[in-house]
């Protein structure tokens, strides 16, 4: 079983990664607007968020495949390689998007205003993790992972609007 069927099958797994982490491989998979990547490498979308951002494995092959986040407003990043390691990041750091530079200091007041809004968050966290069968990184091993994709292989996954041409915006800055 895949990791994608395995989060869809586990009400618990699936429940915490469509929040807080905002990745929920059971809705419509379509974009918002048609996109390429500049490459010309294969786009798969797997998952959206609740606000119309969707998930992609980028090229051939399986859930080994790198995976880019699109959000709606024109914005873009590569997260992880492979869905295992992008599940690890959002259990470790759903709160990615309120770190656009990747720093402990972003990550420990998102995490504090998730936690108080989320008193079981952790809880909920560990199920999900132990469903799966994965381990959490420490947030802060997860942001320097996500930093060092972002910043430095996702230069390569660049997203086009399809269309126009135009690139999507670097969602994470150094």
């Amino acid at each position: 079983m895949s990791l994608l069927d395995a989060i869809r099958a586990d009400s618990a797994a699936a429940d915490f990664l469509a929040w807080p982490g905002e990745f929920d491989p059971s809705r419509s998979y379509r974009h918002v607007e048609e996109v390429v990547l500049a490459s010309g490498a294969a786009l798969e979308p797997v998952a959206k968020d609740g606000a119309g951002g969707t998930y992609f494995l980028c090229g051939e092959g399986g859930e080994e495949r790198p995976v880019l986040y699109a959000d709606s407003e024109g914005g873009a990043a590569l997260l992880a390689v492979g869905v295992p390691e992008l599940v690890r990041l959002l259990l470790a750091v759903p709160w990615w998007r309120d770190c656009p530079r990747l720093t402990a200091e972003e990550s420990a007041e998102a995490a504090e205003e998730y936690r108080e809004e989320e008193p079981g968050l952790l809880a909920e966290r560990d199920a999900a993790a132990a469903a799966l069968g994965l381990d959490v990184p420490s947030a802060a091993e997860a942001l320097a992972r996500l930093r060092e994709l972002a910043l430095g292989l996702g230069a390569s996954y660049v997203l086009l609007n399809a269309e126009e041409g135009n690139a999507y915006q670097p969602l994470l800055r150094p």
